[in-house]
């Protein structure tokens, strides 16, 4: 930034100064209009017409570094003096920042308290008062616990001594909170736990990677039952999402790896009116077999909600209380691949977007009132969008991608159209996708499992956090909390009085 000593005394120079800081500050201008050009991009891929074309985590790292330079260019219009034609405001979270962090107050005086006019005394009369976010980097300490021993003088026999606290991992280091923090820095942050050694190592804290994975063990085992007891939630419910993800396994015996799988159980009854808190449970499995869904299910009867994968048809003809119904967003997709070449998949997606407007309408209303508006307004759509479905499907060959598009739709009608005559049902299996999609950013920072054990003990704790996140409430608190209660010996017949959803309000 230029200062009053830089400015030259001759007319003509400073005149030309001048011309040169002007075309610096175009330039950077222009950059900044540019940079804020392909944020408006990527944005449009994200909540627009090409959602479906990038992926979400590719979309956030770019994002990243496109705010990223956009940051800097405006740093240096800002630094000029010159943000005459950018007159747009910077994104700021000022006073939002939270009421329970600790406030550090420093006061910025003046160092004269004589008046610069007349000498006199000055008294305060007001004051400006800002407040920005600090950090103090992750600090570490150590717990010194003591137990005195006591003895008697009478008899010198007897001894009393407080027993020892229990913990997660007997005769070891951590507190519950220090693996309350490995648990979510893994499964909720997605850091493996050799870059999480290394990070401690920073600090002076020499900790082996095999020494963390033996606290998330021990950890994955206490916290095993939890899981279990939201998944036999589930099994009771009357709606259910269902969907499943590959999981990469290390399989020694050959060298490589093998494609387990982690199935995700979810419950969301808010669209539909419902107060019954939603949750969600994984469970992992070395296959994708047809009847995975079956044993993890057990006695369930009610709706279920799917994509087009046919173990699921499978389960629902072989249990006459399973009723599925079909996923608009995956019938969807297949004709959006199309529409750039396509006049009939761009009708099928026009019919359907005003599918989508209607249920945004009714979003969150009692499930009767949502089956009423149905019946008067979707119903028409869907029985025209099937005519239309058939008589296209008479005209275009049986092996090009819209006659698979057609196909894929009207072999599932029956489950598409369930929505119309039930309340309860969603469009789409979205709600179960959303909670599929963190193992899937896991699944790409961590390469694969080591076993299946491990796959499991995946499913296990990434249960619990992504219920705590649906709960709204901070999986580390919560984690430390609830380990605490489990090593001091929690009844194993209470562990629905440690669920996540408990904690709220």
């Amino acid at each position: 930034m230029l200062t009053e000593a830089d400015l030259p005394d001759d007319v003509d120079a400073l005149r030309a100064l001048v011309l040169e800081q002007a075309r610096k500050l175009e330039k950077t201008d222009a950059e900044v209009d540019r940079l804020r050009a392909i944020i408006e991009a990527f944005q449009r891929h994200r909540f627009g017409r090409s959602s479906e074309q990038l992926d979400d985590d590719q979309l956030q790292l770019a994002l990243e570094d496109v705010e990223t330079a956009l940051g800097c260019a405006e740093a240096a219009v800002d630094a000029s003096g010159g943000r005459q034609r950018n007159e747009r405001p910077r994104k700021t979270n000022r006073g939002s920042l939270p009421s329970h962090l600790e406030r550090i107050e420093q006061v910025v005086d003046v160092e004269d308290k004589a008046c610069p006019c007349c000498g006199g005394a000055l008294h305060q009369i007001d004051e400006d008062v800002s407040e920005r976010l600090d950090v103090v980097p992750t600090t570490f300490r150590v717990l010194v616990t003591r137990r005195p021993r006591y003895g008697c003088r009478s008899c010198e026999t007897a001894v009393v001594q407080a027993p020892a606290p229990a913990r997660i991992v007997e005769g070891g280091i951590p507190t519950e909170a220090l693996i309350a923090q490995v648990l979510v820095s893994k499964y909720a942050d997605h850091l493996p736990l050799y870059r999480q050694a290394q990070i401690y190592a920073r600090q002076g804290i020499e900790l082996d990677r095999s020494t963390l994975a033996d606290w998330v063990g021990r950890a994955a085992w206490y916290l095993r039952p939890l899981r279990d007891h939201v998944l036999e939630r589930l099994r009771r419910s009357a709606r259910l999402f269902a969907d499943e993800t590959t999981a990469p396994v290390l399989d020694p015996g050959r060298g490589r790896t093998k494609t387990g799988q982690i199935w995700a159980y979810a419950r969301n009854d808010r669209p539909c009116g419902g107060e019954d808190p939603p949750m969600v449970a994984y469970v992992y499995a070395a296959d994708r077999k047809a009847e995975r869904p079956e044993a993890h299910l057990g006695d369930f009867a009610g709706i279920l909600q799917v994509d087009g994968y046919g173990g699921y048809a499978a389960l629902a003809r072989r249990r006459g209380q399973v009723s599925l119904a079909f996923c608009w967003a995956h019938a969807r997709r297949k004709f959006y691949e199309l529409a750039d070449s396509s006049p009939v998949a761009t009708e099928v997606l026009r019919r359907v977007a005003a599918l989508y407007t209607i249920e945004d309408e009714i979003r969150g209303s009692p499930a009767e009132e949502r089956r009423a508006v149905r019946h008067d307004r979707s119903r028409a759509i869907v029985d025209d969008l099937r005519q239309y479905l058939e008589a296209r499907n008479r005209q275009v060959s049986a092996k090009s991608k819209l006659g698979e598009a057609i196909r894929y739709t009207l072999t599932r009608w029956d489950g598409l159209a369930r929505f119309l005559d039930d309340g309860r049902i969603d469009l789409d299996n979205n709600t179960v996708e959303r909670s599929i999609r963190p193992l899937a950013l896991g699944r790409k920072n961590a390469l694969f499992a080591g076993s299946d054990e491990g796959g499991d003990n995946w499913a296990v704790i990434a249960t619990l956090i992504e219920n705590c996140k649906l709960s709204a409430i901070n999986p580390h608190a919560w984690l430390t909390e609830t380990l605490a209660k489990l090593a001091n010996g929690h009844p194993a017949n209470g562990v629905g009085d440690l669920m996540p959803w408990t904690a709220v309000g």
